[in-house]
């Protein structure tokens, strides 16, 4: 990966929908040579997906919170049974005194511990710790 590619990278990670002509120009390439590049990076698993970022407030999703999740068994294998609550956003398998960090949306504190109650079902959780946020000052895009 080259400075072209990384430029590219930060280019459609502000507007994916940027044309190739637009890309090229940016970066000095002719718009066949972008898109050439832009496959590339596809093909390569670099750019994993192409997206759009939704306002959560916008849609009903305001209340944001962490949650630790405390378990008695290694979670490592567990991802299947968090990836069925769609309220979770991500879940991490972490080191310290929990065993998996999940990120977690809902329109509602009582949504909140709805959640919070499905995760108690899952196997081998034997207790939560979440962390509601108040404001986020941001949130950004990976650096390429």
């Amino acid at each position: 990966m080259d400075d072209i590619d990384r430029r590219l990278l930060a280019l459609l990670q502000e507007d994916a929908t940027r044309p190739y002509a637009a890309l090229g120009e940016a970066v000095g390439l002719s718009a066949p040579a972008a898109h050439e590049r832009v496959r590339k990076l596809r093909e390569r698993g670099v750019i994993r997906r192409t997206g759009i970022d939704v306002d959560p407030d916008a849609v009903g999703r305001g209340v944001l919170a962490f949650v630790m999740v405390e378990s008695t068994t290694w979670m490592g294998e567990s991802g299947d049974r968090f990836a069925v609550i769609p309220e979770i956003q991500e879940a991490h398998v972490i080191a310290g005194s929990a065993s998996v960090l999940v990120k977690v949306r809902t329109a509602t504190t009582g949504q909140l511990q709805d959640v919070l109650r499905r995760l108690y079902a899952i196997d081998g959780v034997s207790g939560t710790q979440a962390t509601v946020v108040l404001e986020t000052f941001f949130e950004r895009p990976l650096a390429p």
